[in-house]
């Protein structure tokens, strides 16, 4: 289907993917948050060229798109952070380095149960089912090691070969055909090396599963540790191989509301709107003090001979002509005259576009994810901006044909594919088109040979999109009960998932929803900056009914600028609840 589709698509010629390596300069500040740092070694990875900061913590260093930038410094946690098309200014703030201390001090109390393991597996990549309970590798008393789905080679012929080539610490032994074993080295009896037993999705077996298709599997671990396969008794002297696969774990498919699993009991702290406003720029107050769309173009006037070369100043007008006075004429008079500002910068194109999208200019919106588009064709969001574009302008056809655009180079190798982050969202969007839109994008002869996953929940899907690939926030989410999880994106918290963020290029994550705790629930931000003296842009898509012919959605924007304060961003009152996914 996706090949197919792709063949009527792309009548151009696959475009080069590779970013030009245009070198320019970077700069910034280092700080801990509350003064300067000196002397932080500032490094450019593949190039090891290396700088520090001076008493005033600035760095300046040549620099292309693409490279990694480290901070390091004693005592503090080194950050790494990929340099992207827009990158000028990075003002990195240092934290301390207290993992290992953490560990030592509350491993008691930071120990998680079976049921938090069970929920937190598939998005934590270091957890494997067992047929005794979970195991978590960093907390597990021993030595394991874990491959996952996406760091698996989908040609080798069995088990053995993948261990043989990805477990270096293991002695394989035999063949594909005629079968074999694995021996963990250092493990051993008084009576010799003895072979690992195999646990396959809960199942012990005593011979190799070479008949076990390795694309099925999602994850795979080597258990080194004694006190872990002291649990197979006899069996596990040798060590165990634990297998999870793909369908193996698809019991798992009730969605989950993490807030209840801990005491997180919200205190109603949260900035009200009104004290927001009550932050806002001068400008912006003095326009929203206006009278009359007279006296605001007025003010506009005054206040442009200032704030013409402010990109953020110009979209704020854009904003409050366009909704306040309902003169999208006006707002875009705004653009259109100071286009230049934007017409090369991907990170307020995007902000521009989101706006366009709160106020229901899909057309627009459409036109300006183009511009995105050719600026970076080799980000997987902007096809999914692409995509989900088509599908407001009333253009089904070309949303499905830049899914299998997208398709289409993942399967060529033209793109990385993902299925821990976009790609996943990316299947979602793609399915719920063809489930709702089939009739516009396949022919009714081919609908009975099209297949559709099946939506794997019922109730409300909310996407969080941000235009600065930079930007760092916590979103916390409050249930009717008043319980409260926190999703982090935050280099202290979550550099693994930045670093994938900006390999595959996107700025998404989503929540699910579903029916187990009905009433009122309140979304929250903590801003913590862009490492610039910038804004960051957050855009909410709440979409009601995911799935079902209902289905329809909401866009909420939010200009973020209040830094490290627990801000209200909206409200939801549905019947389902929100979960993390």
């Amino acid at each position: 289907m996706v090949k197919k589709l792709a063949t009527l698509v792309l009548c151009l010629s696959v475009f080069n993917l590779v970013q030009a390596q245009v070198e320019r300069t970077i700069s910034g500040k280092v700080s801990d948050g509350n003064a300067p740092m000196e002397n932080v070694t500032v490094t450019i990875l593949n190039t090891n060229t290396t700088t520090a900061t001076d008493k005033d913590g600035f760095y300046r260093l040549p620099i292309a798109t693409g490279d990694e930038l480290q901070f390091s410094y004693m005592g503090m946690k080194t950050m790494t952070i990929q340099i992207e098309d827009v990158t000028r200014i990075l003002n990195p703030i240092m934290v301390p380095d207290v993992n290992e201390l953490d560990e030592v001090v509350v491993t008691k109390s930071r120990r998680k149960s079976q049921k938090d393991l069970e929920y937190e597996y598939e998005e934590d990549p270091n957890i494997v089912r067992t047929a005794f309970g979970y195991v978590h590798a960093q907390s597990s008393a021993g030595r394991i090691q874990i491959l996952n789905e996406d760091d698996i080679i989908p040609a080798t012929p069995c088990v053995l070969d993948l261990l043989r080539t990805r477990f270096p610490a293991l002695g394989v032994t035999g063949d594909c055909l005629g079968g074999g074993g694995v021996t963990t080295r250092g493990m051993s009896t008084l009576f010799g090396n003895n072979l690992a037993v195999w646990d396959v999705d809960g199942m012990i077996l005593t011979q190799t599963p070479i008949w076990l298709d390795v694309n099925n599997i999602k994850r795979i671990a080597v258990i080194f540790s004694l006190a872990e396969s002291v649990k197979y008794g006899g069996l596990g002297s040798g060590g165990i191989v634990v297998i999870n696969t793909v369908a193996g774990n698809s019991f798992r498919n009730k969605l989950v509301d993490r807030a209840r699993l801990r005491n997180n009991y919200y205190k109603d702290d949260s900035l009200q709107e009104q004290t927001v406003r009550s932050n806002w720029p001068s400008y912006k107050k003095e326009l929203y003090a206006s009278v009359s769309v007279e006296a605001a173009q007025e003010k506009f006037k005054d206040l442009v001979a200032t704030y013409a070369n402010t990109p953020y100043f110009l979209l704020d007008a854009q904003a409050y002509f366009t909704e306040e006075w309902d003169r999208a004429d006006l707002g875009e008079e705004i653009i259109a005259s100071y286009f230049g500002l934007y017409e090369d910068n991907p990170v307020l194109l995007k902000a521009l576009a989101y706006q366009y999208q709160d106020q229901g200019q899909y057309e627009r919106a459409n036109d300006v994810y183009k511009e995105i588009f050719l600026l970076r064709p080799n980000y997987a969001q902007s096809y999914l901006d692409m995509a989900r574009s088509y599908r407001e302008t009333g253009s089904p056809e070309k949303a499905a044909s830049l899914h299998a655009r997208y398709g289409y180079l993942v399967d060529q190798g033209f793109m990385e594919q993902d299925t821990i982050g976009i790609g996943k969202i990316m299947d979602r969007e793609f399915n719920n088109l063809l489930a709702l839109e089939k009739d516009a994008v396949v022919e009714k002869r081919k609908q009975n040979k099209l297949f559709v996953a099946k939506n794997d929940f019922d109730g409300t899907r909310v996407v969080f999109e941000w235009n600065d690939g930079e930007a760092e926030f916590e979103l916390q989410f409050v249930n009717p009960g008043k319980q409260f999880h926190t999703w982090k994106h935050s280099l202290a918290d979550n550099a693994e998932s930045i670093a994938r963020e900006k390999a595959f290029g996107y700025n998404v994550v989503e929540e699910l929803i579903d029916g187990s705790l009905p009433g009122t629930w309140q979304v929250n931000v903590k801003y913590l900056g862009n490492k610039s003296l910038t804004p960051t842009y957050l855009k909410a898509t709440v979409y009601y009914n995911y799935g079902k012919i209902s289905q329809r959605k909401e866009v909420k924007v939010f200009k973020l600028s209040l830094k490290n304060v627990n801000q209200e961003l909206f409200k939801l009152v549905s019947s389902p609840a929100i979960v993390s996914k």
